[in-house]
């Protein structure tokens, strides 16, 4: 069990304990004064310094392990997340009182094109996604919350994955729960820091096994993995594919692509 589930999981895990969606969370001044000042504080100044870092790291191939151990502490406490599959996306927008989608900030930062990838989830009417400031986007506070059913984001959440994207879910001041993101390399802040040996995101909570009766070996699932956690392994003049529990993060993406369907998930 992970330390917030330990934490904040009141027996579940972390990330399906209803109330960490709930109403009184949002009673936190210091929690609302994260969300109002969210994009220019976490996003815009977390990409100006994750590129600094990554300059760094192509030439030293590390981190201080002190720069990394503040960067997780910080993570953790205002806006940490954890990979999670499409059955668990299932369960948990599948029980949400309001979801909105709204563009992905890490997106437009990086690109300055608008990208609606990520959603607000919660579980009681009075949501927090009004403290937001939408107009970093250049748009009207309206025009950039739409509001969706569980099922319709749910639909949106399946077809995203489809197309290569990792499912996320992230605290807004932990334990918290503000929305969930749907990531791809790159463009994501949090897909960008694992790169650099900085998990500001935990491993799921599955993770991929291979059929060897199934598997042919064709690579397609090694192609998929956005963690270089599918190699391979020639026995008996046949090549198939081996899943590293201990780099796979449990996204799923790697079942997608199999055409034998020799993948699925397990518990961590």
């Amino acid at each position: 069990m992970c330390e917030f589930c330990t934490k904040h999981g009141d027996g579940k895990v972390w990330f399906k304990n209803a109330a960490n969606y709930a109403n009184d969370l949002m009673a936190d001044l210091r929690r609302r004064n994260y969300i109002k000042d969210f994009f220019q504080s976490t996003i815009d100044n977390g990409v100006v310094t994750i590129g600094r870092l990554e300059v760094l790291y192509r030439k030293k191939k590390t981190l201080p392990a002190r720069l990394v151990h503040q960067m997780v502490a910080k993570a953790k406490e205002e806006h940490f997340g954890q990979v999670v599959t499409i059955e668990e996306i299932r369960e948990i927008v599948g029980q949400a009182a309001t979801v909105v989608r709204l563009p992905c900030a890490c997106r437009w930062a990086a690109l300055k094109k608008e990208n609606r990838c990520c959603y607000s989830v919660s579980y009681s009417p009075e949501c927090w996604y009004g403290d937001l400031d939408m107009s970093y986007f250049g748009i009207a506070q309206d025009e950039g919350l739409e509001s969706l059913s569980p099922a319709e984001a749910i639909s949106q959440m399946e077809a995203l994955e489809k197309s290569g994207a990792v499912h996320t879910i992230w605290t807004m001041i932990t334990p918290f729960i503000g929305a969930i993101c749907n990531c791809e390399p790159g463009d994501c802040l949090g897909l960008r820091t694992l790169s650099l040996d900085v998990e500001t995101m935990f491993r799921g909570e599955n993770r991929a096994i291979v059929d060897e009766q199934l598997c042919i070996g064709c690579g397609a699932c090694a192609d998929v993995c956005h963690f270089s956690a599918i190699t391979s392994t020639q026995a008996d003049d046949r090549f198939k594919a081996v899943v590293e529990p201990a780099k796979c993060f449990g996204c799923g993406l790697c079942r997608n692509s199999c055409p034998t369907n020799a993948l699925s998930m397990i518990d961590r």
